[in-house]
């Protein structure tokens, strides 16, 4: 919001500079963004009045001009414009001034005639566009009176951040209160007296709330025989300084009032409204309004709408409407000032695409005690700058007052929840500067009234926070806060996460991460039985239900990385996927199951593109060796790989992941063709995704001793030809079975089908490493154990030695 500092110093004394004010508000929780000064880019261009004009003896279109720019001597200076008078004043742009389009002005000879200066247009000032003549200025300007102070340009205006819950300072007054709070400084506001004259208000216009839920407080005044004109120059300079447009003395009125108090008003033709009637009520399903801007507008059921007798006169909160506007033509005006309920303007603003100076107030929340001071104000206002008379009284309906909201402060609690001790009576000075009354007092509390407009405040910690802010963070010294005997150890938890996605970093993938908010058709393409949760609120139809898994937003991360012709594409990501709780909501039970995993994939390039080797491309294994160095990471032994079958998985290459005592963790295998092609994706994708909750539980994350062997090994070959259905991992588990203790490990080395191998079956060479922790084995010991395995892999899994 942009605040004028003139306007800020007619109800509060500032400090000596713009820099200390802009200090003390950021500190006080008002950021000032940035200032602006109108006027610094005039230095050196004053008012100066022509004394004479005389023909240029060596140009035809140049005249030569003495003028009074309040020096002891008249200056010399040469003009082309043609649009002036003696006796008009105009700008000067003195010797040594810099224009703001840049022109540096010297002294010169033009054909011959000395010019100490430069007489000035509006559009070489920067102030219009406007190049047809000299800027002529008001005749009670006095010569040598910088052209900035003339024109209302000697200001500064300060961009303030207000944040959200803070609409009491969306106003001069606002701000201006905060001024006088952190300096010390009175506060001085308005007290609006309208000279009011004629009948009564209330024989004039008639007002019916139907949604008081919605609009608790409309006031409305009567200002009659209203000249319609431009407002006075120091009203414009105002508006102008804050961004707002002049338009009429009326409407101006109403707009420098809101940025004056926070409180939006408007003005209704009084002619214009259909039985003199003011109807606050929702409006119908189809009703028509064409608003301020010109644009015809359907107003939905859920619309406020400000009416007469017939139909919609302005969309309550936003902008009003064009059939009783104010113009030229107006003698009679009905004022408005109301409040209305923030979510109903928020709604309705969105809906209308319509965000304006008054919707951005009251959707945060407006003082509805300004209703009647802003209104009087008003009234005030247009009574002097148009001639009009106001009517006795405003008919103001209130239909549920509501009292103060109430907060207890503690003393005792000021210190230990700010750290600082702030004594009794500094705390009653700032809450009551910032006008918090106090209601009633108790033994080491005090009770106070929470201002209207302090919509922020609702408990003790609000007023603590108030006391905090203004009295200085600075002056809260820095402490270390009080420590514990010891810390609490880093759950394992962490410890497995953290190495989870070291193992994934060190085979090469990146991390992602995806909202879990996805679209309804990335859940149903992957074939998934649960249904999701859908968002009440979504942000797009694209991102309208929670993830059931983590693939919708890998592959969508995929999609993206080959529409820009990446070549390899390896990542993961671990989060959370959401599923329905059919008990979910009762009691404190959460909606929704939350699921932690980690998903990866991989597509494309094993590795860069060489003429040393060929383009090689990432297949099962590459997602499986994925899988596999987590599992390695968390040091997990029995993990096995099960081929299975699932909806999002391709029959040929898909496999279950199971801890050794059968949970499952998920799957690994290549994405259904299904998928990739409603997708519009490329074939031969490679993916997992695995429970982390089960993973981590399982995890030995503390590492354990074992002595290196003393004693020596023997390495057997074992060749066997099985069925070509047969796993290996069933063969190694009867290995390591039938060889007891004595079998250190067992590893496969070959995979071998063809001549003169059998139709049907395969050929699997393990390396197996024998060995005892306490002697030597013997060769008749390693040779019996080797027989006996041999003996019973034939027997269990008909397998036969390889000749």
């Amino acid at each position: 919001m942009k605040i004028s500092v003139k306007w800020l110093g007619e109800y509060v004394k500032l400090p000596a500079s713009v820099d200390e004010l802009a200090r003390k508000l950021t500190a006080a929780g008002l950021e000032i963004e940035g200032l602006e000064q109108p006027g610094a880019a005039l230095k050196g261009v004053v008012v100066a009045q022509i004394q004479e004009s005389v023909q240029h003896p060596n140009a035809d279109k140049l005249s030569v001009t003495k003028v009074d720019a309040g020096g002891s001597a008249p200056l010399q200076v040469v003009c082309g414009a043609k649009n002036y008078k003696v006796g008009d004043k105009v700008p000067l742009a003195t010797v040594g001034t810099k224009l703001p389009n840049g022109v540096e002005i010297k002294q010169a000879a033009l054909r011959g005639v000395d010019s100490f200066g430069m007489l000035c247009s509006a559009k070489e000032l920067g102030l219009t566009e406007d190049s047809s003549g000299l800027l002529i200025l008001s005749p009670e300007t006095k010569p040598g009176t910088p052209i900035a102070e003339a024109l209302g340009l000697d200001d500064v205006v300060l961009e303030v951040n207000v944040t959200p819950n803070r609409p009491d300072a969306l106003s001069h007054l606002g701000v201006a209160r905060e001024v006088g709070v952190v300096t010390g400084a009175a506060f001085r506001s308005p007290e609006p007296k309208p000279a009011e004259s004629g009948g009564s208000a209330a024989d004039k216009v008639k007002v019916r709330i139907e949604d008081s839920a919605r609009c608790p407080r409309y006031a409305a005044r009567i200002v009659e025989n209203v000249t319609i004109k431009p407002s006075p120059q120091w009203m414009q300079d105002r508006l102008k300084a804050c961004g707002v447009r002049a338009i009429n003395n009326v409407v101006d009125v109403t707009n420098y009032v809101n940025l004056e108090y926070g409180q939006p008003l408007h003005a209704f033709d009084l002619e214009k409204l259909a039985g003199q009637e003011i109807v606050v009520r929702c409006a119908k399903p189809g009703e028509k309004i064409r608003t301020l801007d010109g644009k015809e507008r359907t107003l939905d059921a859920d619309d406020l709408a400000i009416c007469d007798r017939d139909r919609p006169q302005a969309i309550a909160g936003v902008m009003g409407g064009a059939d009783s506007e104010v113009t030229e033509g107006t003698k009679h005006i009905v004022l408005e000032s109301a409040n209305f309920q923030p979510s109903s303007v928020r709604r309705t603003s969105k809906r209308h695409g319509l965000h304006t100076e008054a919707s951005h107030r009251f959707e945060r929340g407006a003082d509805i005690d300004a209703v009647g001071p802003a209104i009087d104000r008003a009234a005030q206002l247009i009574s002097e700058l148009s001639g009009g008379t106001v009517r006795s009284g405003r008919v103001d309906v209130h239909p549920s007052p509501q009292p103060p909201r109430r907060v207890a402060l503690r003393y005792a609690r000021v210190e230990k929840f700010l750290g600082a001790a702030v004594p009794e009576a500094e705390c009653r000075r700032i809450l009551g500067a910032l006008g918090f009354r106090a209601a009633e007092d108790g033994s080491g509390q005090t009770t106070f009234e929470v201002p209207r407009a302090r919509v922020d405040v609702e408990r003790e910690e609000d007023l603590l926070e108030e006391i905090a802010r203004v009295y200085g963070y600075d002056n809260i010294p820095a402490r270390l806060p009080r420590g514990i005997a010891e810390l609490a150890p880093e759950p394992a938890q962490a410890e497995a996460e953290r190495r989870l996605r070291q193992a994934l970093s060190g085979v090469g993938m990146n991390e992602v991460v995806n909202y879990s908010f996805v679209a309804p058709k990335s859940l149903e393409v992957l074939g998934g039985k649960d249904a999701p949760v859908v968002l009440i609120n979504p942000l797009s139809v694209e991102q309208s239900v929670m993830r059931t898994s983590l693939l919708p937003g890998l592959l969508e991360n995929l999609s993206r990385s080959v529409r820009h012709q990446v070549e390899r594409v390896a990542i993961y990501e671990t989060g959370r996927a959401y599923f329905r709780d059919p008990e979910g909501g009762q009691g404190r039970r959460p909606a929704t199951r939350e699921v932690h995993r980690v998903g990866g994939l991989v597509w494309g390039l094993r590795s860069g593109r060489s003429w040393t080797q060929k383009d090689a491309r990432m297949d099962f294994y590459d997602a499986k060796g994925a899988v596999e160095a987590v599992l390695h990471a968390l040091h997990l032994d029995g993990v096995r790989f099960v081929p299975a079958e699932a909806p999002a998985w391709h029959p040929r290459a898909c496999a279950q992941v199971l801890l050794a005592d059968g949970t499952a963790l998920g799957y690994v295998g290549e994405l259904h063709p299904r998928i990739t092609k409603a997708l519009e994706l490329p074939q031969g994708v490679f993916a997992f995704e695995l429970d982390t909750e089960p993973l981590y539980a399982s995890a030995r994350l503390v590492p354990e001793y074992h002595s290196l062997p003393r004693f020596p090994a023997v390495l057997r070959d074992l060749a066997v030809v099985v069925p070509a259905e047969l796993r290996n991992d069933e063969v190694r588990r009867v290995i390591l079975e039938v060889g007891g203790a004595l079998v250190e490990d067992a590893l496969i080395f070959d995979v071998y089908t063809g001549k003169p191998i059998p139709e049907g079956k395969k050929n699997l060479a393990y390396a197996i490493r024998y060995r005892s922790p306490e002697r030597t084995l013997t060769d008749a010991e390693v040779s019996e154990a080797h027989q006996r395995i041999i003996s019973e892999v034939n027997q269990r899994l008909g397998g036969a030695l390889r000749a």
